[in-house]
Formats: structure tokens, C-alpha cells, sequence
């Protein structure tokens, strides 16, 4: 088994080339319900730029390593570099229940659950998913999740709940475990951009298992590669937009599901 240590020390590293255009507008951290473990910070654009017609387009970052909101000017930068004016970054916080869970299992689900936590990340997903809603319209065609490394579990699993709104899920160098997600079988018409790199030491066979298994429940899957193993590496920016573009262009396609808000 991969040590989740060693895996939140590799993914704390930021790209090289992170230092690049950001316009952001000033981010500030969301708490909700003044509970200090349902918090989210919102990446938008200038405040200038007018409001789509259908509303904005929404991506929920869920950052790998520790989840923390140490990732904030990362997650900017991807707003300003992988997306247009018409998207608006929600970015969850992982919530801490004790420095063991913190270390082993940074975003707990129904069922990879953590002793005595008082809710799982599905419920902090739709709570801030709710919150945003309030103060911003949004285009229920357009509401994407972005994870890498240890949030992987987590996109895997809210795009496979039976009644999900999730319309695209990037996921990048990240274990997949059937064992611990929803039914497969919702994977239907759900679509997918999967990214891992073939010198990662969570073994590309993993991300090869995810392709096979979503596509034979007849889920959209795309599937790419990079070099330089566990983390992110070369034209990160450009990766990132690639497989969200890819992600846009089928969802403008496809008809929104019964059910999503």
C-alpha cells in the first residue's frame, strides 16, 4: 500500500511554472453555518466582468495533498489559465476531525468514513454547493469537479451518486477503488477526463482499471498521459485546459440529467 504521508509530501508540491498571469480577484474563505469544518473559498473574476446569460459556469477544486487552503494561488491561477471569464472556481477546504484522519484519509466519504466525524465530504460538497448558489447564478449544465492524489476517492464519488448534478470530472494521478464508491453502474453517460502519468507511484494501472470499468458501464472517458510521475509537471496549465475543454464540449452536447439543479 502507498504511504498517504509520503503521497501528501509529493502533492504539496506546486508546479514550477505556477507563477504565470493572475487577474483573480481578491479570494476570501467561506465559512459555513460558522462551522469551522464546512469551509470553501470562490476564485471569480474581476468584478467588472458581467454575469453569463445562463449563469456561471462552476468547478469545484477539491486540491490533492492535505486539501487545505495552502493551494489558494494555485487554484487562482487555474481560473485565469484553464478557463474563461464565464467560470467561477469553488475551492472546498478539507475538514479536520483529528491529525491521524488528517494524514490517512484527508476526504472522508459515506463509505471510507472516519471515526466520529460529523459529516462526510459529499454533505460539505452539496452544503457549499448550496451556499455559492445563494450569491451567484449558475448554469446547472456546467458544474465540473477538479481532483488530484488524495481527493480522486472523492470526485470518483460524487460523480457516480445516483441523482448527481456533477456534468464533468477531471481527476489526475489519483488511486481508483471501485470497493469504496457508489454503484458503477450510474456511471452511464457520465463523462470523465483521466489523467496519470506512467512513472507514478500509484501504478497506472489503476487509472487503466477506471478507464475500462467506466467505459463498460458506458461512461465518456478521456484518457491522457504525462511524464515526470507523481505530482504536477511541464505545461500544467495547459494539461488542465485541455481535459476541461474536453469536458465542455461534451457537456454543451449532452442533455442535463433529470434531476439536476
Amino acid at each position: 500500500m502507498i504511504a498517504l504521508s509520503l503521497l501528501l509530501a509529493l502533492t504539496a508540491h506546486l508546479p514550477s511554472n505556477a507563477a504565470v498571469q493572475d487577474t483573480t480577484a481578491a479570494s476570501v474563505i467561506v465559512t459555513i453555518d460558522k462551522d469551522e469544518h464546512q469551509r470553501y473559498i470562490v476564485h471569480a473574476p474581476a468584478a467588472d466582468v458581467q454575469v453569463p446569460k445562463n449563469g456561471w459556469k462552476l468547478l469545484v477544486v477539491m486540491p490533492g495533498g492535505s486539501g487545505s487552503e495552502d493551494f489558494t494561488p494555485f487554484v487562482g491561477r487555474i481560473r485565469e489559465n484553464a478557463l474563461s471569464d464565464e467560470w467561477i472556481v469553488l475551492q472546498l477546504i478539507a475538514p479536520v476531525w483529528s491529525e491521524a484522519q488528517a494524514q490517512t484519509n484527508v476526504w472522508p466519504t459515506k463509505l471510507n468514513p472516519w471515526p466520529k466525524m460529523k459529516f462526510d465530504c459529499e454533505h460539505l460538497f452539496a452544503a457549499a454547493l448550496k451556499d455559492v448558489a445563494k450569491k451567484h447564478p449558475l448554469n446547472p449544465r456546467y458544474l465540473f469537479t477538479l481532483a488530484w492524489s488524495s481527493s480522486g476517492s472523492l470526485a470518483y464519488t460524487l460523480a457516480l451518486a445516483k441523482n448527481s448534478s456533477v456534468t464533468g470530472t477531471f481527476i489526475a494521478m489519483s488511486v481508483y477503488k471501485p470497493d469504496l464508491l457508489p454503484k458503477l453502474k450510474h456511471a452511464k453517460g457520465r463523462r470523465f477526463h483521466i489523467l496519470h502519468s506512467p512513472t507514478d507511484f500509484i501504478p497506472i494501472t489503476m487509472a487503466e482499471k477506471a478507464r475500462e470499468q467506466l467505459e463498460e458501464k458506458k461512461a465518456l472517458v478521456n484518457y491522457a498521459t504525462y511524464e515526470g510521475g507523481h505530482g504536477w509537471h511541464g505545461n500544467v496549465f495547459g494539461m488542465l485546459r485541455i481535459g476541461l475543454e474536453w469536458l465542455e464540449v461534451e457537456a454543451q452536447k449532452a442533455k442535463l440529467r433529470k434531476g439536476a439543479k
